[in-house]
C-alpha cells in the first residue's frame, strides 16, 4: 500500500499508538489502514453418499478437482456466499446446512470455511470456473488430483464422519515447512495429514 485510499496522500508502515504491530498510516490524516485476512468461503455440496465436486477451469491449479468456493463478497453472509459459489461453479442449488470446517491458512492470511450442505436436486452443470461437474462416493474422489490440501483434508474428514452422520466443526491451521510445502495442523480431524 503507497497511498491512503481517504485522502490520497502517502501512506508509512509504522506502529500507530496503542497498537502492537506494523500497519499503514497515511502520513497526512492519519488514517490507519488495517490488511486483515481474506475469507474463502466453499460448500460440500452432498446426494446420498456422494459429493459434488468441480474441475477447475481458472488457475490456480487448473484441471484439478475441488469443492465450489471462493472469496466471500462484502454485503452477504458466509452461507450466502456458499450458496452464490455453488451455483456460480457447478449451477447446483443447495441448501446450506452447517459450517464443517474451518482453515487457518497463515501464509497467504486467508480463512477458508467449508460448509456441508444439501444438494435439493440433480440438475447441475460446468458454471464458467468449472470444466466439469460430478458426484463422486469416496472410492471415486481422484484423491491424486484435488486441487488444495484443505478441500482434500474436509473430503477424507467428511466420508470419515459420514457413516455416524455426526458433522462436528473440524478446524485446522495450514503453515509452511521449511522446504515450502503446505502442512495441515488438524486441531480435531480425525484422519492424518502429516
Amino acid at each position: 500500500m503507497k497511498y491512503c485510499n481517504l485522502c490520497g496522500h502517502t501512506v508509512s508502515l509504522r506502529i500507530p499508538v496503542s497498537d502492537d504491530r506494523e500497519r499503514h498510516v497515511c502520513n497526512s490524516c492519519g488514517e490507519v489502514h488495517y490488511l486483515n485476512p481474506r475469507i474463502i468461503v466453499c460448500s460440500l455440496p452432498c446426494y446420498e453418499d456422494k459429493v459434488l465436486l468441480c474441475k477447475r477451469a481458472i488457475e490456480p491449479r487448473y484441471g484439478l478437482w475441488t469443492l465450489p468456493g471462493g472469496f466471500m463478497e462484502n454485503g452477504e453472509s458466509t452461507s450466502q456466499a456458499a450458496i452464490r459459489e455453488t451455483h456460480e461453479e457447478a449451477n447446483a442449488h443447495i441448501d446450506a446446512l452447517e459450517l464443517y470446517s474451518l482453515f487457518n491458512v497463515i501464509h497467504i492470511n486467508q480463512v477458508h470455511l467449508f460448509f456441508r450442505a444439501r444438494l435439493q436436486n440433480l440438475d447441475f452443470s460446468a458454471g464458467t470456473e468449472s470444466l466439469e461437474v460430478a458426484l463422486f462416493k469416496h472410492e471415486e474422489v481422484p484423491w491424486d488430483k484435488i486441487a488444495f490440501p484443505a478441500v482434500a483434508s474436509t473430503l477424507q474428514q467428511y466420508f470419515l464422519d459420514l457413516p455416524d452422520s455426526h458433522f462436528p466443526l473440524r478446524l485446522a491451521d495450514v503453515n509452511l515447512d521449511k522446504n515450502n510445502n503446505r502442512i495441515i495442523k488438524p486441531h480435531n480431524f480425525s484422519h492424518d495429514n502429516s
